[in-house]
């Protein structure tokens, strides 16, 4: 599913590629008693991804990315990850020198730093030859981020909880996508209260859009999907970008995650492609993409 490549230098280096992803629905069911929030969502990895490498080192674990707005050290998630490993594995002592080439937009609700995360414990697990399973990988990612566990396993999923149910749902279909990342940044946290701030709230039909998930009957899923973050989180470009894609043939259009990136599915390439031409004379932040 993943590609990752070995190197073999003075100091073995691994490059992984840490994938995107986008909510095809998100509901929240309700807030728990640690205060989290249980969510059910339909997650699908796309082909936007940062690139991660990683090589053992002298001095502990050590941080740094391309992007300057993003932070080195322990303050990047991909720092806790490595923690995690090392003590899921009892070796505090372990080493790892960390770089992230960053191209996935932070504040878009991308996933880019959960993505990150889980490629750093997938590459710390080649990397020190530990030989972890897909679950115990994904119970290192639970105590990184909520999405850590869908990011390690990919593809197409329902995800419950705080993130560490995850279903396996049939392939999502080779559609072409486009996903706009407008100008303003939202945190999870932010969108978070300004869902617990509202009165009302309109829930998608989830079971429905399991089923037709199921049957991968997406004419009727897009009938009836939605991002109950909508409601709340309020993008000024949003109207604009989802207009210009469904003038340019869109199948759906959705935002993903907290926000702030908006995607929309197309059938065919050259809709695709006009609606990218149109999107770019406005956005900078325009990427073509598909499912993974």
């Amino acid at each position: 599913m993943y590609k990752f490549e070995l190197q073999y230098n003075a100091i073995m280096e691994i490059k992984e590629f840490a994938h995107a992803k986008i909510n095809l629905m998100l509901d929240i069911r309700g807030k728990l008693p640690d205060g989290y929030h249980s969510i059910y969502t339909i997650m699908q990895t796309v082909g936007l991804y940062d690139e991660i490498y990683v090589k053992k080192c002298d001095g502990g674990i050590a941080v740094s990315c391309s992007d300057s707005n993003i932070p080195n050290g322990q303050g990047n998630i991909a720092y806790k990850a490595a923690e995690n490993f090392f003590s899921y594995i009892s070796n505090s002592s372990a080493d790892a020198e960390i770089y992230i080439e960053k191209n996935i937009p932070h504040g878009a609700g991308l996933g880019g730093g959960s993505a990150d995360a889980a490629a750093v414990i997938r590459a710390l697990d080649k990397l020190y030859e530990t030989g972890l399973s897909a679950r115990e990988l994904c119970l290192i990612g639970e105590k990184t981020g909520s999405d850590v566990p869908f990011c390690i396993t990919g593809g197409t999923a329902l995800c419950l909880d705080t993130g560490q149910v995850i279903a396996p749902l049939p392939p999502f279909p080779p559609y072409y996508m486009v996903i706009v990342k407008p100008p303003l940044s939202v945190s999870a946290a932010e969108a978070y209260a300004a869902y617990d701030k509202k009165g009302y709230i309109r829930h998608p039909d989830n079971e429905r859009l399991l089923n037709a998930a199921v049957r991968g009957d997406y004419a009727e899923f897009f009938k009836y999907s939605a991002n109950v973050f909508e409601q709340v989180i309020d993008i000024p470009e949003r109207v604009d970008i989802k207009d210009k894609m469904r003038g340019n043939g869109a199948l759906f259009t959705c935002m993903t995650g907290s926000g702030s990136a908006v995607y929309g599915i197309f059938e065919n390439k050259q809709d695709a492609e006009a609606c990218i031409c149109t999107l770019k004379k406005r956005y900078e932040h325009v990427y073509p993409t598909g499912s993974v």
